[in-house]
Parts: C-alpha cells; structure tokens; sequence
C-alpha cells in the first residue's frame, strides 16, 4: 500500500523488516542504516517516498516505548562516526547477554569491563584481563579459552582490540551507560561538553575534565589556541579530525587508510 509506512506511530512492514535487521545486526554506522532503510522501502512499499531516517525511526520507537526498548542513534568514541543500536531499557546489557554467553563467559566481561572503567586509557590489556581467570564465577577456564571468549566479545560487537589490548565497542557503550554509571559511580568518567559517558578521550592537565575525541574536534574546531572551556588555560593535546560523511564516501578511502586517532589518546 502506497505510503503505509509514513504512518505515525503504526508499524508497517517496512519498520518491521527494518527491526528485524537492526536486531540481527547488534549495531550499525548510520551510513549502513541508510542503506537498510532503502532497501525496506524497496521490499515492501517501493512506491512510497522514503522517511527521513529521523523520522522513521522515531515513528518505530513510539510502538516500541511500551516494550522498554529503543533505537538510539550514538557516536563511535575514536572518531565520532554515528552508530545506531537496538537497546533494552527495561535490563542490564550484562543480563541481555546471558543468552548468547555461560555464567563464566558474563564474569570475564565484567572483570574487563571493570579493568576498562578504571584505566586512564580507557583500554584494558589482554594480559590483565587474562590474569583474572582465575576469579571468575561459574565453571573453571584457562586462559586460552578466555583468549577465545575475548574474541566472541568481539565478533559480537561488545569489545574492541586494538594492538592487544581491549575497549568498549560503541554498541556497548550505548548500551550499558546507564548500568555503568549506577554500578561504578566512583570510577566513571563523563565527558565536559556532551556529558555522555567518557571511556576514551583526552584530559586537561591542570583542572583533570574530560572530553571525547570527536567534542575535543568540534568544540576547538575554529580555534588557533585552544584553551580548556572550564579553567581556560591551554589545551597541550592534537586536535583530533571531525568525521565527515561526505569526505567518507570519495573513492579510494577505506577504513584502512584512515590515520589512527589512538595515538592522540591522553
């Protein structure tokens, strides 16, 4: 039916088949969020004008409010390009896991997790987390098999490693800020401009607030000297590159060639 899916607040197949993807998927950049919302619209309703993404994803989640889930749109942490993610409001991201991982698999996330939150860094090293197998509730593990739980976490779109040592992926992130700030209240870090959770950023040596890599590039975006925005002395960082969309898809740019932003961690 032409323009069923411009209803507000209905759920057409269009949205379905959408959700569908977005759950299979765990976490998406919007880019690829675009392209999932095209091809619904030309499975199900090719006629019909294609929402604004905004807008369609907003008319899904006021069916879902009711269900204590959400599509929220969030920002990768390194380079602040924008994901999207299916999240359960109503439990914890630790418990939503426990359908895809054992007792003891969950324990070595939360040991990981809380070597991360408390890093400067924002990255644990495998060694570390390794190191802990010992601890863990539930059934006995070696640590080449948390060597390969690590790596599920990965490929599920929990962790990310980099150069041997781990962080959260921003699927995470979006995820379990609110169970990370009720759960480390006196470790969490917050970011001084989107007051966000902060996992990786930079820091200012004299006042010690924090920002995101991708604030730190818009917020000193037009300044010669940027200086701190809360004590305003001089901010002794590399200003990180904002992400742009438009520069992503010129021919020839891959995800490799892109410069590492970890060097400008602090």
């Amino acid at each position: 039916m032409q323009g069923s899916a411009r209803r507000t607040g209905v759920m057409t197949d269009v949205h379905r088949r959408f959700l569908q993807l977005l759950m299979t998927h765990g976490v998406l950049e919007e880019w690829d969020v675009k392209r999932m919302q095209k091809h619904c619209y030309k499975v199900h309703d090719r006629n019909a004008t294609v929402d604004k993404l905004e807008d369609f994803i907003n008319n899904i989640n006021s069916v879902l409010e009711s269900l204590y889930i959400e599509i929220k749109r969030g920002v990768t942490e390194d380079d602040g390009r924008p994901i999207y993610a299916l999240v359960n409001l109503a439990t914890t991201s630790v418990s939503k896991m426990a359908t895809d991982f054992a007792e003891n698999e969950l324990d070595l996330f939360r040991k990981a997790l809380e070597l991360i939150i408390d890093s400067e860094s924002g990255f644990a090293s495998s060694t570390n987390i390794l190191n802990l197998v010992d601890q863990l509730k539930g059934k006995k593990m070696k640590k080449k098999e948390a060597e390969l739980v690590l790596q599920k976490f990965v490929q599920n779109k929990w962790l990310i490693e980099k150069e041997g040592e781990f962080t959260l992926h921003g699927r995470a992130i979006l995820e379990m800020e609110q169970y990370i700030r009720e759960t480390y209240p006196d470790s969490v870090k917050i970011c001084n401009i989107c007051h966000s959770l902060l996992i990786q950023g930079q820091s200012c040596e004299t006042c010690g607030i924090r920002m995101h890599l991708p604030c730190v590039a818009k917020y000193f975006r037009s300044n010669a000297e940027p200086r701190c925005p809360h004590c305003n002395d001089y901010w002794p960082h590399e200003i990180p590159e904002v992400f742009d969309p438009e520069k992503e898809r010129e021919p020839g740019i891959s995800k490799s060639n892109r410069k590492s932003l970890r060097s400008r961690r602090h």
